[in-house]
């Protein structure tokens, strides 16, 4: 394993004040508390008010990340938002995220990959600072799928929340920083987990709008299946990568989807609740912001520390899973 050349500065999250509680949603949909409990973990989740555009969370939560990091926003060189809920189709969020922090010399681009867009935009962020004249990176993992989640749709409504997470990327000292990082797709699988509307094959016509053709299709059986066999698979390759074994990790941060999702993987690992983060009970999932948004908890919490081995491991629609390991 060589030493690594970038590292994580500072990190900070926003999410909605508006909190979405398990009782609130039996008054909506044909469901219960304990059910959506049992089922996936979940108590609440924080939704945002209607119009609320993603670039207001990814904006406060790399804010403060900046401040954390002592960090000015004009050294900021390079901004990547993983998102599949952008403000709009065009300009990127990143753009509008730039514009409001006054970071006007970065280059800033999304990146979509549903739930990993967070590691994603870590490893491309790593990769630039590696190979060009980038120095500092926010690097944000922010959603909104409550914008396109179907009501009365209870296997899915129950899901999801709001929220962005954020990470300032620098250069590495006194062996920390990113160890090893690893992407992965399958667009055979699509199908499982997927938003047919909006984009050029199916336009928001007033037809579309009628029949839902905006809001996520899940086939949950089948992602639980694949997630759990490939967040395993990838995080033990990252593990290798880095030199490293699983108890040799302080903390594993895997994406907050669903409790039993964290639970079988963890299990894969032998690994106990002290060495794995949860907030999937008070945020539900966020997608691309769940495991920016854990790992900012865990460390101003206390619970992670500098020089400390975090794991992070995603997987969503794509399907497209990451994972990475961090020493902080």
């Amino acid at each position: 394993m060589s030493n690594p050349k970038t590292m994580i500065l500072g990190t900070g999250h926003a999410v909605p004040d508006k909190i979405l509680s398990n009782a609130d949603l039996e008054k909506m949909v044909d469901t219960s508390g304990r059910w959506i409990q049992e089922r996936t973990g979940i108590l609440e989740r924080r939704v945002v008010e209607p119009g609320t555009p993603l670039s207001e969370l990814a904006v406060l939560a790399g804010r403060r990340a900046l401040e954390d990091a002592g960090v000015d926003p004009a050294d900021v060189d390079l901004i990547i938002v993983g998102t599949v809920t952008g403000d709009m189709k065009f300009p990127a969020t990143a753009c509008f995220v730039q514009a409001a922090l006054g970071a006007s010399n970065a280059a800033a681009f999304d990146v979509s990959a549903a739930c990993s867009g967070f590691i994603y935009g870590l490893q491309i962020a790593d990769a630039l600072m590696q190979n060009a004249s980038y120095r500092r990176a926010l690097v944000i993992g922010g959603d909104i799928l409550t914008s396109m989640v179907d009501w009365e749709d209870r296997d899915t409504c129950i899901l999801f929340g709001d929220g962005a997470g954020a990470a300032v990327l620098g250069p590495a000292k006194e062996g920390r920083g990113i160890l090893s990082t690893s992407l992965r797709s399958d667009g055979s699988l699509a199908h499982l987990l997927y938003n047919p509307g909006c984009g050029s094959l199916n336009p928001p016509t007033e037809e579309n709008v009628r029949k839902k053709i905006h809001t996520i299709r899940m086939e949950g059986r089948e992602v639980f299946r694949h997630a759990v066999k490939n967040m395993t698979e990838i995080l033990r390759q990252v593990l290798r990568q880095s030199d490293l074994e699983i108890t040799d990790l302080d903390m594993l941060i895997p994406h907050q989807a669903n409790l039993r999702i964290i639970e079988a993987v963890s299990k894969k690992f032998g690994l106990g609740s002290d060495k794995v983060y949860i907030n999937v009970e008070r945020f539900g999932n966020t997608s691309a912001a769940s495991i920016p948004i854990a790992l900012d908890e865990a460390s101003k919490s206390g619970r992670l520390g500098a020089g400390d081995h975090v794991g992070v491991v995603a997987f969503g629609a794509g399907f497209a899973w990451a994972a990475g390991i961090i020493r902080l």
